[in-house]
């Protein structure tokens, strides 16, 4: 590999640090918040309300304390890889970043779908059909993979813009359903009732599964520390920025939700563009149709956006291992001239593109998302596991103390155990839930079939990839 301008060979070192305090809350935006999780929501009725609180107070907080702990002690490129790696060992720190990595295999084909779904009401009223056609859904999905691996493999300094305009794009849209949802509300009042008891989470089969989407829609804050090598001072940047995108994120959940089922019953709901489902029958409603095909082109972008973030991070994983010489080499090339891991960003799109299509066999467009939607939950909380006993078993280090710029869960070991217990035993009652076919589901033997091989054979296929590249090593 050639040496880097600075006279570097260290492929880690060559990397430009793009990212300032904005950039990373805008990031976070990008790729934590997303319409479809509000619309999955809504279409599970008003119990989301108290979900949503529960998920915050118990799963979004604890993570995101975990997370500026661990961020500012080791503001490694690598993020949750190189945590499991410190407190664990190499095969434990291999096991959390390939799990890691893989989930966006499974987790993009979901994410186009539903933003292909959202961006068809570009076509105003006709968008609801355009947003169950398998082929519009399709050709949309890939499109939107191709723009964002494009920009990112260009590099940060253009992919940047690309996921600040994605998280700005976001955020508008579902405060424009807020307004849209409250002057409808005043107006005419609420097609939904809304009381405390029927808020409560109430036990059924059939919405079970939902459970662990919920604690799903707040993940990804951890996403921006596998590029810390990329932002200027992450040891001050990352915790501001992870506190003030999460408080945004959850209030803006809580109240989409509350609007959506303001205006559409809940068993009307499309779970994958609900959100503009919404938003076109309130602005048609208000006689300001253009709003809602304004929206559209705004969430179009937002999108693009989020794609585009959760390319940008989670590449960074598989580079960082690729060094570390436990996968294939080429994953911790640079490109030579926009010094990105342009391999792992490649390998991982055309990965995504196969998945996408295989989803489709002997499903509908609705089974083909959920179960996606599930293997995406049971593979990426094995690293979330590792993450919350990591920052348990890495208190104990004196650096912990010692550290002026750690930003520390408070209340010394007790603290951390209980953060650290409580976010842990969160996952594992997510994973379980996850497991359990959700009510609507074509063939459920086929969905638990899908779930289990894609599961099993993404995990088994990293251990494989473990095993070569340490014989390697001890033979090197």
């Amino acid at each position: 590999m050639s040496q880097a301008a600075n006279g570097s060979s260290d492929p880690i070192k060559q990397l430009r640090k793009e990212m300032g305090f904005w950039d990373v809350l805008f990031f976070n935006i990008a790729t934590v918040l997303g319409p479809r999780w509000i619309a999955a929501a809504a279409h599970n009725g008003t119990p989301s309300i108290s979900l949503w609180v529960l998920a915050a107070v118990f799963f979004f907080v604890p993570s995101a304390m975990v997370i500026n702990e661990l961020s500012s002690r080791f503001p490694e490129e690598g993020g949750l890889y190189v945590w499991a790696k410190e407190a664990f060992g190499d095969f434990h720190g291999f096991v959390a970043g390939w799990t890691y990595w893989v989930y966006t295999i499974f987790y993009f084909p979901g994410l186009l779908l539903a933003s292909a779904a959202m961006s068809g009401y570009l076509a105003g009223s006709g968008g609801a059909a355009l947003a169950q056609d398998r082929t519009f859904l399709l050709v949309g999905s890939f499109v939107l993979l191709f723009v964002a691996v494009i920009l990112n493999i260009i590099g940060l300094n253009v992919g940047k813009w690309l996921q600040n305009a994605g998280g700005v794009s976001t955020y508008i849209p579902l405060m424009i359903l807020v307004l849209i949802g409250a002057t409808l509300w005043l107006q005419h009042g609420s097609v939904t009732q809304f009381t405390w008891a029927n808020m409560m989470p109430h036990w059924s089969w059939d919405t079970v599964n939902f459970w662990s989407q919920i604690a799903f829609a707040f993940t990804g804050l951890e996403l921006v520390s596998a590029m810390s090598a990329e932002i200027r001072d992450p040891r001050r940047t990352l915790p501001r920025a992870v506190l003030t995108s999460g408080a945004m994120i959850a209030v803006i959940y809580i109240l989409g939700t509350l609007a959506v089922l303001s205006m559409i019953p809940a068993a009307d709901v499309d779970p994958k563009s609900g959100v503009f489902q919404a938003i076109t029958h309130g602005s048609t409603a208000l006689r300001i149709g253009f709003v809602g095909v304004m929206a559209a082109m705004l969430v179009s972008v937002g999108n693009a956006g989020g794609v585009g973030s959760t390319v940008a991070g989670i590449a960074r994983v598989p580079f960082v291992v690729g060094i570390d010489r436990y996968l294939p080499a080429a994953f911790g090339k640079i490109h030579p001239r926009w010094k990105t891991p342009y391999v792992s960003i490649i390998v991982q799109a055309v990965a995504s593109g196969a998945v996408l299509l295989i989803s489709q066999i002997s499903e509908t467009m609705r089974g083909a998302y959920q179960v996606l939607v599930d293997i995406t939950i049971l593979i990426y909380f094995i690293p979330f596991l590792y993450m919350f006993a990591a920052v348990i078993k890495l208190a104990k280090r004196k650096d912990r103390k010692e550290n002026e710029h750690a930003v520390l869960i408070p209340g010394g070991m007790t603290g951390v155990w209980l953060i650290g217990g409580l976010g842990f035993l969160v996952v594992l009652v997510c994973m379980t839930v996850s497991m359990v076919p959700p009510g609507d589901s074509s063939n459920k033997v086929l969905f638990e079939a899908k779930l289990f091989v894609g599961t099993v054979a993404a995990i088994l296929l990293g251990l494989v990839l473990y095993w070569r590249g340490a014989r390697e090593k001890r033979g090197a």
